[in-house]
């Protein structure tokens, strides 16, 4: 798409010109100024303030060298990140992700889409994101505590409860944020709510585990709301098979729908009776095989090799929950013919932008990323709360505040379109009044 607003088309230009080497983040930009764009003809103070210049360079970018000691003595490197994005409404807020693929550009646009998400929530918190390029899968306990505590010995010099709060993402748990915060207890001596995803027993919150994945399907359900329709009788297929999919499952059944399809990095397993939640629990966050094991104890299930493929599966509802970009063109393509209605998003950029214009240009109802997977750091906002008060709250009291602000996401994110013309659109509703709440903080406080 080019930019019809010259002024956009030349910030953006700006934007490939400083960033040319980062293509998710500049992804992420230019899905955000596509739908922004409306904005920028309607508010020339915008304009005049230079929100849309500031907006999409990051406040400050950390990298450091994480040094540490693996089992057999030998040294190891890793680099470890931090953005600090943007903090017109509140403190940095967004997660660590530990994962090979880590790099500048998937911590920026990380971070650029947690500004908005976090707008969304209605709570006080800026974006921010960070990570390392390390794999904590077949480390040992002992080798995944060391580099935790020579990350956070980096990291603790730019974080802080009124400044920064971090979180868990992909590849860092309960587990890491418990090493992670020893370590910055450790250094600072003191005891403040510095992360989120803490243990229950040292200040976390209930529902937090459970929470993108729940939040997910109450963001689906007003959707369904919207078209006069429920999960009732409707047959889902969900990718992934970490926190966000395991409960976008379970609630998935409690509103009256039907999992059909779940997966991991190596394939997938299909059931048209329905997947069992509790097997698919047990054997990912207690025995932690992989999802071809749920067909060798479901004798009604069959797997099938390769991750993508999951596309193929007929459904209602599709929730791409594993990671960015695995849903592509050729994937919406195959749910669009096998009639799907709805899509909604509880990864982070899990579709391909030719895959959203597919699904919006077949009139499949399609709720994007920061939107619909809000409720996680939602319910860390609400973990910030209780740490902030000494107080600590039940699971039903969080899980009706996540509801209702996730209510509220839907809400904003539809009158938002609607406002400014595109109604239905919630791609372009929720970036809209993501942006409008920070735009609005930015220029009250002045050029900074």
């Amino acid at each position: 798409m080019e930019f019809k607003n010259e002024y956009l088309a030349k910030v953006y230009e700006n934007v490939v010109k400083r960033n040319s080497s980062e293509p998710e983040f500049l992804q992420a930009v230019k899905e955000v100024f596509e739908s922004i764009e409306l904005v920028a003809d309607k508010r020339q103070d915008f304009v005049d303030a230079g929100i849309f210049d500031r907006i999409a360079e990051p406040e400050r970018f950390i990298m450091f060298r994480v040094s540490w000691l693996d089992d057999n003595g030998k040294v190891q490197v890793n680099r470890g990140y931090r953005v600090q994005f943007n903090s017109a409404i509140g403190p940095y807020k967004g997660g660590i992700r530990f994962h090979p693929t880590v790099n500048a550009s998937v911590i920026k646009f990380l971070g650029f889409e947690q500004t908005f998400k976090n707008s969304l929530t209605g709570l006080p918190m800026g974006g921010g994101k960070g990570g390392a390029d390390f794999d904590p899968k077949g480390k040992s306990d002992n080798e995944i505590m060391k580099f935790c505590q020579a990350f956070m010995t980096e990291l603790q010099k730019y974080i802080g409860a009124d400044t920064d709060v971090p979180a868990g993402d992909i590849g860092v748990g309960a587990r890491e944020i418990g090493y992670m915060f020893g370590q910055y207890k450790r250094i600072r001596d003191e005891f403040t709510g510095v992360l989120t995803g803490k243990g229950l027993h040292y200040g976390g919150s209930l529902a937090r585990k459970q929470a993108t994945g729940y939040g997910l399907c109450y963001f689906t359900r007003e959707m369904l709301a919207t078209k006069n329709d429920s999960f009732d009788g409707k047959t889902v297929v969900i990718s992934g098979s970490g926190n966000v999919a395991l409960y976008a499952c379970e609630k998935v059944y409690q509103l009256g729908g039907k999992v059909v399809a779940m997966s991991d990095s190596n394939g997938y397993v299909y059931d048209e009776n329905g997947i069992d939640f509790k097997i698919m629990q047990q054997l990912k966050e207690v025995e932690k095989k992989r999802v071809k094991d749920y067909a060798d104890i479901v004798k009604t299930a069959t797997y099938v090799e390769g991750c993508r493929n999951i596309w193929n599966v007929k459904c209602d509802i599709a929730l791409p929950c594993a990671t960015q970009n695995e849903l592509d063109e050729n994937g919406a393509k195959e749910l669009i013919a096998n009639g799907v209605k709805y899509v909604a998003e509880g990864a982070n950029m899990p579709s391909t932008p030719e895959a959203v214009e597919a699904f919006l240009n077949a009139g499949v109802y399609f709720g994007p990323a920061k939107a619909a997977n809000a409720g996680g750091v939602a319910t860390s906002g609400l973990e910030m709360s209780q740490n902030s008060m000494r107080l600590s709250w039940t699971f039903e009291e969080v899980d009706e505040k996540l509801n209702g602000i996730m209510k509220g996401i839907y809400k904003a994110a539809y009158d938002a379109a609607k406002e400014y013309g595109c109604e239905g659109n919630l791609v372009k509703g929720a970036n809209i009044a993501g942006f409008l709440k920070v735009a609005e903080a930015m220029k009250s406080q002045g050029v900074m």
